[in-house]
């Protein structure tokens, strides 16, 4: 079943010639949600990870289910200010501006082998600060893992270009 075609998109959302692709779609159907978290399953069988870190907020939703199948823990990257006990951040450059990512102080420790995970990769910045938030906290990044891939973007180039795997489950291409 190929997960592509579970995956919806949305022209010209959030503006004008974007052409946003919703996972929604993907999670609501049993058969491809599972299959999607099977084959990340399979690939991470047998590696060596100690935590599976989300991106918010739809790599909560892959990256739980992925790391309760790889029976390790699951650390949230979240937005400033959602977390509720003490964290460390990370500020990363948007189109516009600027936004940060936070963790908390006690979600990864010095040498553990984090699994980074989001629903897609398109530019690659909130990734990029993600992966520096938990290397300045001790950890090292076993891979960069997406449902979707945007590779005219950028976003697998930018990372690699840091020295980090990317992997992602499908791609769609002119976006």
């Amino acid at each position: 079943m190929p997960i592509k075609s579970r995956i919806r998109t949305v022209p010209h959302y959030p503006k004008e010639g974007v052409m946003f692709r919703d996972i929604t779609t993907l999670l609501k159907d049993p058969v491809g949600f599972r299959v999607t978290i099977n084959e990340l399953v399979n690939r991470y069988t047998g590696v060596r990870i100690d935590r599976v870190a989300g991106i918010e907020a739809r790599g909560f939703i892959v990256g739980s289910a992925l790391a309760y199948q790889l029976g390790v823990g699951f650390v949230p990257i979240r937005k400033k200010g959602k977390l509720p006990s003490e964290t460390v951040g990370h500020d990363y450059e948007l189109e516009y501006g600027t936004d940060r990512i936070e963790i908390h102080v006690d979600a990864v420790s010095q040498g553990e082998r984090i699994l980074l995970v989001d629903d897609l990769i398109a530019t690659g910045g909130t990734a990029e600060a993600a992966c520096k938030l938990i290397e300045s906290m001790g950890g090292k990044i076993v891979e960069c893992c997406f449902v979707i891939d945007l590779p005219d973007l950028g976003g697998r180039g930018r990372l690699e270009k840091h020295g980090h795997k990317v992997f992602a489950l499908c791609e769609f291409e002119g976006d």
